[in-house]
C-alpha cells in the first residue's frame, strides 16, 4: 500500500517553512490548514503556534521525492519512510525540547540538525 503524498508548497517564496523533524517543505498557511503529514502527532492543524514551534523558514536546497522507498537520496537523507513530497536537505534549528519530548512519547526518532 503506497503513502498518500503531502501537499505539494502552492508558491515558492519566502513564506516556505520546513518540519524541524522529517524536514517537509510546505507553506505557513498549508501546515496551519493540514498539519505536517510525517508528524501528524505534533496537531500543527489544531494548534497555530505548534506551526511557529515546529517549522523553520531557515532551511537550505529543497529536493522533490515522489518514492521516498525507492530513492537513493531519500535513504541518505533518511526521509525513506516519509511521504512522498518536497523536502529541505538541511535545517539550521533544531526541535524544542517540548516537542522532542512528544516524539519520546510517541516513540518517533528525531535526530537533531548537524551544526546549530
Amino acid at each position: 500500500m503506497a503513502i498518500a503524498p503531502a501537499q505539494i508548497p502552492t508558491s515558492f517564496g519566502h513564506e516556505l517553512r520546513a518540519c524541524l523533524r522529517c524536514r517537509l517543505v510546505k507553506t505557513y498557511d498549508q501546515f496551519r490548514e493540514s498539519g505536517c503529514e510525517n508528524c501528524q502527532f505534533f496537531k500543527m492543524e489544531e494548534d497555530h503556534e505548534r506551526v511557529v514551534e515546529c517549522t523553520t523558514p531557515n532551511f537550505n536546497g529543497i529536493i522533490s521525492v515522489m518514492d521516498p522507498s525507492r530513492s537513493w537520496a531519500a535513504r541518505w537523507l533518511r526521509i525513506a519512510k516519509f511521504a512522498p513530497g518536497v523536502y529541505t536537505l538541511a535545517v539550521s534549528e533544531a526541535l524544542p525540547e517540548e516537542m522532542q519530548a512528544i516524539c519520546e512519547d510517541e516513540r518517533v526518532q528525531y535526530i537533531p540538525p548537524k551544526r546549530l
